[in-house]
């Protein structure tokens, strides 16, 4: 059981990815939505902008057919050659204007608007690519997921033509699909993703139960619970490591389909950033948990770091004490219950952090300090109760020996 609990730890925590990410609404537009900001995105979304717009744009025709109107009006045959040959620069001219144009529309709060009502709107966009379920900007074909830059480009026609560009006016539909991901193993991991999506938050809860049988039914149980601590906390870290080599692997083989390496790589971080901190989070846990199982131990380090807090403790409720300040009936009832207290407060510690919503390294690093400060207490509380109890039994005996 734990050898099994620690396999399936990554794959439960990909399961809350996929239960998490996919399908709450609020968290995947705050997940994508930094993408519009991204410089890869909107060199690709400016790049494919100017392509939609402009590639209906003939200079040289357009050169043409001026120099020909011209020519009919009086133009020299040789003015008119020469005005022919500008469509090059026609072209050019028109390139620029269409790209500058482009960058400022991408780089404006239209865009970063549009992107995220477009993504609130068609929440169903990660759904679709990993289960083929869902509608909206975002479409899954053959293994491409896509974004439609429509509004963009509509925008970018609207404002070439007020700045006079007038052919910008006759330009047809074009494509308008900027595709983002590409991947032949889609539909692979859309098999993969609707049995997570079924199994969803419950998958978690049987793997962490399954540990806990296992570790209560280990004849060391300390030692059972750093092991699976720390076998989980391995099973993360290859998964972790398996997605750095996946991520290399996919964007060394970018098919064609993709326009930007760079924003493939954008997409791909962007949509597996938390899955990377959980795998993260995890690790830690891991870690932890192992690191408090070992100084709970018989071995020579825990046993001294042990004595050195509880004479630390001691030395300051006996320095309390000399001062008047004692831990009254709260250092007693610390001493005589110091171990139920100190298993409520592990007790209460993990059960904010399964309550927590979405935990990081940083949740784990609050939580262990504010336990430590927990303990701290009662060790000083302890202290000072076993302070006074050594102080009042001098004399209680003599009295004790008169009755």
């Amino acid at each position: 059981m734990i050898v099994l609990t620690c396999i399936l730890v990554p794959v439960a925590l990909l399961a809350v990815w996929v239960e998490d990410i996919a399908l709450d609404t609020d968290r995947y537009v705050s997940t994508v939505a930094p993408l519009a900001t991204e410089p890869a995105i909107q060199d690709a979304a400016v790049h494919r902008i100017t392509e939609a717009v402009g590639a209906r744009v003939d200079g040289p025709q357009v050169a043409s057919d001026i120099a020909t109107w011209l020519q009919s009006q009086g133009l020299p045959p040789r003015a008119a050659d020469a005005l022919k040959s500008l469509g090059p620069q026609i072209d050019s001219a028109v390139n620029q204007a269409v790209t500058k144009i482009a960058t400022r529309v991408v780089e404006s709060d239209l865009f970063a608007t549009t992107w995220r009502t477009a993504n609130r709107a068609a929440h169903q966009a990660v759904v679709h690519a990993l289960t083929g379920e869902g509608r909206g900007a975002f479409g899954v074909s053959d293994g491409e997921v896509t974004l439609n830059v429509g509004t963009a480009v509509d925008e970018v026609k609207k404002e070439l033509v007020d700045a006079g560009l007038k052919p910008a006016e006759k330009i047809p539909d074009v494509d308008k699909q900027m595709v983002l991901f590409h991947s032949d193993q889609l539909a692979k991991a859309r098999k993969g993703a609707h049995l997570l999506d079924i199994v969803g938050n419950w998958f978690p809860v049987l793997v962490v139960v399954l540990g806990a049988l296992g570790v209560f039914l280990a004849r060391d149980r300390r030692r059972a619970l750093a092991r699976t601590a720390l076998g989980a906390a391995f099973a993360c870290l290859v998964v972790a490591v398996a997605l750095v080599v996946a991520r290399r692997y996919y964007l060394d083989h970018l098919p064609p389909q993709v326009q930007s390496k760079a924003a493939a790589a954008a997409v791909f971080d962007t949509l597996l950033r938390f899955l990377k901190v959980s795998l993260r989070t995890a690790v830690v846990l891991g870690v932890v948990i192992a690191l408090g199982a070992y100084l709970v131990g018989p071995g020579r380090l825990p046993v001294a770091v042990r004595g050195a807090s509880e004479n630390t403790a001691d030395s300051a409720a006996r320095w309390a004490a000399a001062h008047h300040v004692r831990a009254g009936r709260a250092g007693t009832w610390a001493l005589a219950y110091r171990r139920g207290l100190t298993l409520a407060a592990l007790l209460v510690v993990a059960l904010v952090f399964a309550l927590w919503n979405h935990p990081t390294v940083l949740t784990i690093l609050l939580l262990v300090v504010v336990l430590l400060a927990v303990l701290a207490v009662l060790a000083l509380l302890a202290a000072g109760g076993r302070t006074e109890r050594d102080a009042t039994r001098p004399a209680e005996g003599p009295s004790a020996d008169r009755s």
